[in-house]
């Protein structure tokens, strides 16, 4: 039977549900699940809890715990990565210093400056612990939780051989809101998702055959619903197709939800619903007081009970069993969707067997969706660049092309953020090391400045005329 490595298991509560997920699974019993984190205290605690779950349900398997990663990657047949570099006092960094220059996150693990920063200090260990996969289980399937998730999977192909895919559970938490929004059961429905990681696209809503789209969007210009999805809704009047994230995510990789205090008030004001400023580091560090003085594990119940929406116990079910399983994964766009590059992070359905996984061919997106999925697509391959290279000119040219950034700061204010943030994440950016982007030096304009003469193209010359003879 297989060795799982589980590689940042000190994130203990979705270790939890992971874990729980793959010892409630028969076809996975007699595994071995081997706990990986330099987090020594953590690991202790889910290590012990891991095996309470075990005794308490009778379930047979075999769980060990390492600082190592090399121990727990040698030999394994599955790799799972939830690893999250600096933890909450670089998401502070993330959240504070760019809010400083007016850029309002929400959430920050995906886009924008916290988005790019967390790639460029996660991107480097990953492809570290590929390398480490190639050496010492070269036919492992490794399963990527970490965000930012296009990036961080873009980094990954820079690793030759490398087998993985990139999990998320944006699709299949949002089919369940669309079936409650065109009361439905989420089985009857059949649908299609394409796109990319946190901005793919409900290309087909059909139950029996009968498009869903004209109940939801009908149902979305009522109150009660808009009021659940101000960010989403607006996107699918004005784009015509529903998407997989929630408007804390949403609304920040597009230029028109948090720029200013007037979209914020109409967009993002639902406390329960709405992306409040803040509101995923907030939640962080509440989590990290409580957890100082109470074990969130000691609070959990070892009893299996129904397997979460994550994927990934059902992707190893389908692997070991040869029982098919679809989701929606992150792969490498080898033509599946083909008016977005070749070679960036694309989510598509996909189904897994023994085999391996095989991704679907989606074609051409509607030209609209392509066009802002591209707006964050070539956000995610600069912060590659940057976080592979050490390059402080591509960072702050990837936080300058992301949207929301570009709506509230100037170049000069994009470089000064940029220098901020790498100085004070200097420790978990080793690539960087005495490095920052070139000063914008100020430049000084008198009123009496007098103009360097240039050759104007007879095109210009005749513009100028005509301006002329208007004064």
């Amino acid at each position: 039977m297989p060795k799982i490595a589980m590689i940042g298991a000190g994130s203990v509560i979705f270790c939890k549900t992971l874990m729980s997920d793959m010892l409630a699974t028969p076809a996975l019993a007699g595994s071995e699940y081997a706990l990986m984190d330099p987090a020594r205290g953590r690991l202790d605690k889910m290590h012990a809890f891991a095996e309470r779950m075990v005794k308490d349900n009778n379930v047979d398997a075999k769980v060990t715990k390492t600082t190592d990663r090399r121990e727990a990657l040698d030999g394994a047949d599955y790799v799972v990565i939830m690893i999250q570099i600096g933890g909450t006092k670089a998401f502070g960094h993330d959240y504070n210093i760019p809010l400083k220059y007016g850029v309002d996150q929400c959430i920050g693990d995906s886009l924008g400056p916290g988005g790019v920063f967390r790639g460029m200090r996660t991107i480097p260990v990953l492809v570290s612990i590929a390398n480490d996969i190639l050496e010492l289980c070269p036919n492992a399937i490794m399963l990527n939780y970490a965000n930012p998730m296009g990036a961080c999977c873009a980094g990954l192909w820079t690793v030759e051989g490398l087998n993985f895919v990139g999990l998320c559970h944006g699709v299949q938490t949002t089919m369940d809101l669309i079936a409650s929004y065109t009361d439905c059961k989420k089985e009857e429905i059949d649908y299609v998702a394409a796109g990319i990681n946190h901005m793919a696209w409900f290309l087909k809503l059909e139950k029996d055959g009968k498009d869903l789209y004209p109940l939801l969007r009908e149902n979305m210009e009522k109150p009660g619903y808009y009021v659940n999805e101000k960010v989403r809704g607006e996107v699918m009047r004005h784009f015509g197709y529903f998407m997989t994230e929630s408007t804390g995510h949403l609304s920040e990789y597009l230029p028109y939800f948090r720029k200013n205090q007037k979209a914020l008030d109409l967009y993002c004001d639902e406390p329960d619903f709405g992306g409040a400023t803040g509101a995923y580091y907030k939640y962080g560090l509440m989590l990290e007081e409580k957890f100082t003085t109470t074990d969130p594990l000691s609070i959990e119940s070892t009893d299996l009970g129904i397997r979460s929406a994550e994927y990934c116990s059902r992707i190893l079910e389908a692997h070991e069993t040869d029982e098919i399983f679809r989701l929606n994964g992150n792969v490498r766009n080898d033509g599946y969707i083909t008016n977005l590059p070749d070679g960036c992070c694309v989510e598509v359905p996909a189904y897994v067997d023994r085999n391996g996984l095989h991704p679907t061919v989606i074609g051409d997106l509607p030209s609209q969706l392509a066009a802002l999925n591209m707006t964050n697509v070539l956000v995610q391959g600069l912060a590659v660049e940057a976080g592979i290279a050490g390059d402080p000119e591509k960072a702050m040219q990837a936080v300058a092309l992301d949207p929301l950034t570009a709506a509230v700061c100037t170049l000069a204010e994009i470089r000064e953020m940029v220098t901020e943030m790498l100085e004070a994440e200097a420790k978990w950016l080793p690539q960087f090391e005495g490095r920052k982007p070139r000063p914008a030096p100020v430049i000084s304009i008198p009123k009496d400045v007098k103009r360097v003469e240039v050759p104007l193209d007879p095109a210009l010359a005749i513009a100028n005329r005509f301006g002329k003879l208007a004064e």
